[in-house]
C-alpha cells in the first residue's frame, strides 16, 4: 500500500542557477547535493516545516532524453510552460513582499480567491507557482 509521496521533480535549466534561486531567494534548504553522472548531481531541496518531502532540481539532459526531446522539454520550460505546485505560507502579502524584494519575478500578486489569496510566480527557469494563504 502506497503511504506518501516523499519526492516531486522539477526540471530546471541549470541546477547551479536553480539551487541559488531555491535557496538564496526562495528559502528553501539544501537536502541532499550529490555528484551523479556526468556534470549532474542529485540535488533536492525542501522546506524545514515538512520534513520528508523533497523537490528533486532535476537537469534537462541527453542521458535522460534523446536530443531531440531534450531540446523540445528545455523550450517548453523556458516558456513558463509548466505550473508546477503550490506554496502556502501563513501570511501571503508579506511572504510575497519578501519573496518580492529578493528577486523572485511574480505573475500575478496576492489575489483573494474562492480557496484562499493566491500570488503566483516563475523560478529561474520559467517554471511557474502558486503561493497561497489557504482559507
Amino acid at each position: 500500500m502506497i503511504t506518501k509521496m516523499t519526492h516531486v521533480n522539477i526540471y530546471v535549466l541549470n541546477q547551479d542557477s536553480a539551487l541559488d534561486f531555491y535557496t538564496n531567494k526562495f528559502g528553501l534548504k539544501v537536502i541532499m547535493d550529490v555528484p551523479m553522472g556526468k556534470d549532474t548531481r542529485w540535488l533536492t531541496v525542501g522546506t524545514p516545516e515538512q520534513p520528508g518531502f523533497e523537490i528533486n532540481l532535476t537537469p534537462i539532459t541527453e542521458d535522460m532524453f534523446s536530443k531531440e526531446t531534450a531540446e523540445a522539454l528545455r523550450d517548453l520550460v523556458k516558456k513558463g510552460t509548466f505550473g508546477v505546485g503550490v506554496f502556502t505560507c501563513n501570511d501571503v502579502y508579506a511572504t510575497y513582499e519578501e519573496l518580492k524584494a529578493k528577486g523572485v519575478e511574480f505573475t500575478k500578486p496576492p489575489t483573494k480567491e474562492f480557496y484562499g489569496t493566491e500570488a503566483l510566480f516563475k523560478d529561474d527557469s520559467g517554471n511557474w507557482f502558486s503561493l497561497a494563504q489557504l482559507v
